[in-house]
């Protein structure tokens, strides 16, 4: 065995640990991001506006709560006892009036006139008018005992309830919550809300963790072609390693997430009866999606205009790159009836212009830009601050992992692209 199997031997020997690592870190960027959208999905859903602000059911367990603690909080002040005061007189007064005059009407039998004839003997109108006052003063102060009031307040909430029961939503808030709630084994939104952003945040880190430890990979082998460039022997299994990898990356990278866009009104204040109804991280909008997934949505929609555009990104954003990845393989490694292939030679070295990888990650990217600018420019127009009511809007719109290895792909497959014409080039010298 010549020295120079043995050089190929050990280098494949030796980096082979490496493209299992890195087919490792990318499935578990795969399946990571997939847990993190899964929890990003769920609480957008929790969180909804349409089952927050745009509730029946939360506004009116809202304002019946501040009903009730302002009936629970009422007390009578001077003012207000004064105006009872002068309501219950005019009810007294108006009560007299009426018994004089019922009492003062034509009798017809003898009972009627001997009661009549009582009433005057016995009775001095006048003197039960100055006493209305009186009366009045004392009926305002039986009202104002504490047992009274306990039992005025309770004849009001049970009016209150029967009124809020009568109202609800044509949404049904409570199943989608007691789902999600049981799903994640959390007694209520606010405990999900903790728990949801602690698990997605340590996912997030998960994530670039293994994107990175990608990265470094891809890093290690251009490192290596610096010192083996030079090295015909090693060139073609560097290359094949440096192919696989390469894979690898695209795989990943049109499978992840690329882009989440998150728009929400962060907080909502009301002032109402002078207590405030705040919401907070009401989502307006929420998606996070790979390639694939964009690819899927065009082509699901069954409209020509979007199927074509589908078909596109399939084809010169993932079939491409496949290709091209396969046929320097072969090249590299076939016989001269392989190099001799027109389909062949095309994909090795002349479907680069028409692989439109890198201007897809150029449009990801504008993409980001515009829906960033265009989500910022909108949400600006909710963030409010008035006497009664104040808005923050915001946008969470970012960039994912997905996006970062589909570029590295990118700038790594052009790389191989070029080493590929050199060795080419010093095989037919």
């Amino acid at each position: 065995m010549g020295k120079d199997n043995v050089y190929r031997i050990l280098l494949v020997f030796l980096l082979t640990p490496f493209l299992g690592l890195a087919g490792w870190c990318g499935w578990k960027v795969y399946t990571t991001a997939a847990k993190r959208v899964e929890i990003r999905t769920d609480y957008s859903n929790i969180n909804s506006i349409e089952y927050g602000l745009l509730s029946v059911d939360v506004w009116k367990d809202n304002i019946v709560k501040i009903v009730a603690e302002k009936i629970d909080s009422f007390k009578f002040n001077p003012a207000q006892k004064d105006t009872l005061k002068k309501e219950v007189n005019t009810i007294l007064y108006a009560l007299v009036n009426k018994a004089d005059r019922m009492i003062n009407e034509k009798q017809s039998n003898l009972g009627g006139k001997i009661k009549q004839l009582a009433f005057h003997m016995f009775v001095n109108l006048d003197q039960v008018k100055a006493q209305v006052p009186e009366y009045s003063q004392t009926i305002i102060n039986e009202i104002t005992k504490p047992g009274s009031k306990q039992k005025l307040k309770f004849l009001a909430n049970d009016k209150l309830s029967e009124l809020a029961s009568q109202t609800r939503d044509s949404l049904s808030t409570d199943s989608v919550q007691n789902k999600l709630l049981t799903k994640y084994d959390t007694k209520d939104v606010q405990a999900f809300n903790v728990l949801a952003g602690q698990q997605s945040n340590n996912l997030l880190q998960q994530i670039y963790k293994y994107s990175y430890t990608l990265l470094g990979i891809l890093i290690l082998f251009l490192i290596i072609w610096c010192f083996l460039y030079r090295k015909p022997s090693l060139c073609k299994p560097l290359f094949v390693l440096s192919a696989i990898l390469a894979g690898i990356a695209l795989i990943v990278g049109i499978s992840s997430p690329m882009i989440e866009i998150d728009a929400r009104i962060k907080e909502l204040n009301f002032l109402i009866l002078d207590k405030y109804i705040v919401f907070h991280d009401q989502i307006l909008f929420y998606q996070s999606k790979s390639i694939l997934d964009v690819v899927h949505i065009l082509i699901a929609t069954k409209k020509v205009e979007s199927v074509l555009v589908g078909i596109l990104i399939l084809i010169f954003s993932v079939i491409f790159p496949f290709a091209k990845l396969f046929s320097t393989e072969v090249y590299l490694l076939g016989n001269q009836k392989w190099k001799t292939n027109r389909l062949l030679k095309f994909f090795a070295f002349k479907s680069g212009k028409w692989s439109m990888a890198d201007v897809m990650v150029i449009a990801i990217f504008m993409a980001y830009v515009g829906f960033k600018g265009i989500l910022d420019n909108q949400l600006q127009s909710l963030s409010m601050k008035t006497d009664t009511i104040s808005s923050i809007a915001t946008n969470e719109t970012s960039l994912q992992p997905g996006f970062i290895i589909f570029l590295a792909f990118v700038l790594f497959s052009l790389i191989l692209s070029l080493i590929l014409g050199k060795i080419t080039e010093k095989t037919a010298e």
